[in-house]
This record gives C-alpha cells, structure tokens and sequence, in this order.
C-alpha cells in the first residue's frame, strides 16, 4: 500500500540493531522476515508519532526508503511489518492523549475551543476517552460541547455532530511524558538529513511543528523573527521567551519547554532547533568538547561507546546538548537505560533513580 503525500518525512539513517535496548519505556520494532528487529534511534520515530498532526515518518532500511504510517501502523513495503512496544515499569500507564481534527489544528480533548463567538469546553478529558475505548476499542462514545452533541466511533477514529452530521478525523497517540518521572519533551529531535531549507548563520534553524506534523521554518517575511534572530534571542537567555507576531496572532515562544504558544487560544505546537551535523562544535582549541560523568569512586569518566557498551560518545551528546542546551536525552549501556539532564548536569539511572555529577570540558 503506498500513499500519495507523505506528511512527515523526517530520516532514520540506521536500520536495526540486533540487540533489543532495554529499560526504555517504548520501543519500535520491524518484523523482517520471522523476526522483529529493533529500530536503531527510533527516539526520533517516538517524538514525530507524539505529535497528534504528524501521519507518519521516512526511514532508512536494508530494503530501501520505508514510509510508517501512524494511523494504520503499517509500511509501505508489504514485506515489512512494524510495531511499537510500551515498557512501562509496574504501577504506570501510558499517558495518552486524544485528539480531534477542526478547521486548522488538531486538539486534544478537554481543551477549550470556540463555538461561534463563546469559549466553551469539551465535556471529556483525554483520560475519559481512553477509559471508554480501553473497555471496547469498537465501540462509541457520546458526549458534549456546551449544547451540542457528539459521537466518537473507535472503530473508524471519527467524531461526528450528531446535529449537523459533520464528521471530523480522530486521533490516538501516546504523550512524550513518563508517568510519575521527570518529562521526556524535550529530548532532541536529530538533525533531518532532507531538509532542503538553509541553514543561518551559526549553523542553526528554528521550526515550529505546523500543521498535518510538517516542520515549518520560522520566515522574517512571515513572522515577525526567523531563525537568526530567534539564535541571537536564544543565545542571550536560553531558558526565556521571546514574543512574536505572524500577522494578526501574538504568540510566546518558550526557550526552556521548546514550544510555541498562541497567545489568545493557548494552542501549543512543538519547536525544534537543529545543528548542521556536518558543522562540528568547537571550542577555543579547536577540538569537540568532552562530556565525563562521576563515577562511584568519585573518578571522573569520559562517554564512550566502549564503556560499558554505552551506545553514545562525548560527540554524540556535544551534538545533542548543541540543539537544546537546556533539553534531556536517554541512553542506555549493557545493562541500564539513562537519562543526561543537560540544565542540571545529571545523569539518571532510569531503574534505580541513582543520580550522578556530569561535566563538559573545553580541551
């Protein structure tokens, strides 16, 4: 089955990884053959599937270029089946997150929303629909939004008004969030390798996730900043805000949780900035950075991938902590799963909560 537009077409340039990564809370997995593969970064498949307005995503594989659709979970390569696992420890759910389809956005129920001229709000939450649907995932589900009337039908993932029988597309994904842990929103999204806009001066570029999950570039002639102006607001205080204009709407764009807010609806829409990760980093000397965490003799040890077998490298976080100096990201070694807290300088096992000092050295 192939479609005729793909929506997100962000990369994955590593197929799989024979050894499943454990101690995650997710997992995507590809069945080739008699045999389901873990997919190598699929961290990057995690947060575009998150987002309610992205369809799908492009990966690389031994096959060739596979689209994943999210609605249907399937591939276009009719020899590829996909999957995506959720390892969660005993005690927690997944928090999930519903969403409907209006005139522009997709919005999570609950949320405030306008009907005429009067702010009203949904009668369900996304916990309510997700209890309904986790009793009979065929079945519907009637509610109201001031005096009008609804259905949501899980079987075709539609909602329709039950006075003007007005049918609107319904979705179903899970949040970046870990319940009862610290958030994983902001762990950084890699660099897309097929992006066609240019980079600005320094090497960076500000998006904000538009509609149907496209990352859109911030434009001086639409908006009232682009990305190099964006830069040098960032660079000056990484953990403010910056307000902005696109033509009639003001918005907040908030440094600390990467997202952009309308300011008179509340709507919130993921924001990334990306590194050229052909540009190396470097400091003074001329060389990358290194990042060392303390051990527990107190002896101070440089990330490597020989380590333990940790699977990232001083470079690899440099060029993470480069995108979001103030983000997260997850690793994980032979046997634990981690958590490096760029703004507090931490490392985090996953399964015992032991926190470590972590350091970045200027060679």
């Amino acid at each position: 089955m192939y479609f005729s537009h793909v929506m997100e077409s962000e990369e994955v340039t590593d197929f799989v990884q024979e050894t499943p990564v454990s101690g995650k809370y997710y997992g995507w997995q590809l069945l080739v053959g008699h045999q389901w593969l873990p997919i190598e970064n699929d961290h990057v498949i995690e947060t575009h599937y998150c987002q309610p307005g992205a369809k799908g995503i492009t990966i690389n594989t031994n096959h060739g270029q596979v689209f994943i659709d999210f609605d249907q979970l399937q591939t276009t390569d009719a020899a590829l089946r996909v999957q995506r696992l959720s390892f969660l420890p005993q005690g927690q759910t997944e928090d999930i997150g519903w969403y409907f389809r209006d005139d522009q956005l997709w919005r999570e129920y609950g949320t405030q929303v306008f009907q005429g001229s009067a702010m009203l709000s949904s009668s369900i939450s996304s916990r309510d629909v997700e209890l309904t649907f986790s009793v009979n995932p065929q079945g519907t589900f009637n509610f109201t939004v001031g005096s009008t009337g609804y259905s949501l039908d899980f079987s075709t993932m539609t909602q329709t008004n039950l006075i003007t029988g007005l049918s609107r597309n319904v979705r179903r994904r899970p949040k970046l969030l870990a319940s009862n842990t610290e958030s994983l929103h902001s762990t950084p999204v890699l660099p897309t390798a097929s992006s066609s806009s240019q980079l600005t001066d320094g090497g960076y570029k500000w998006e904000f996730m538009g509609n149907e999950g496209v990352w859109t570039e911030y434009q001086a002639h639409i908006c009232s900043f682009d990305s190099a102006a964006i830069e040098t607001q960032y660079q000056l205080n990484p953990q403010g805000q910056l307000p902005f204009r696109i033509s009639i709407h003001s918005y907040t764009l908030d440094f600390s949780t990467m997202c952009q807010v309308n300011n008179l609806f509340g709507t919130a829409r993921a924001v990334r900035r990306t590194v050229n990760s052909g540009i190396q980093q470097k400091s003074s000397s001329g060389t990358s950075p290194r990042w060392q965490f303390q051990d527990i003799s107190g002896i101070w040890t440089e990330y490597s991938k020989g380590l333990s077998q940790c699977n990232v490298s001083s470079q690899d976080i440099e060029l993470l902590y480069q995108q979001n100096p103030s983000g997260t990201m997850l690793f994980t070694t032979k046997k634990f799963s981690y958590e490096l807290n760029f703004s507090a300088m931490t490392q985090r096992n996953l399964l015992t909560n032991t926190t470590r000092s972590v350091r970045r050295l200027d060679q």
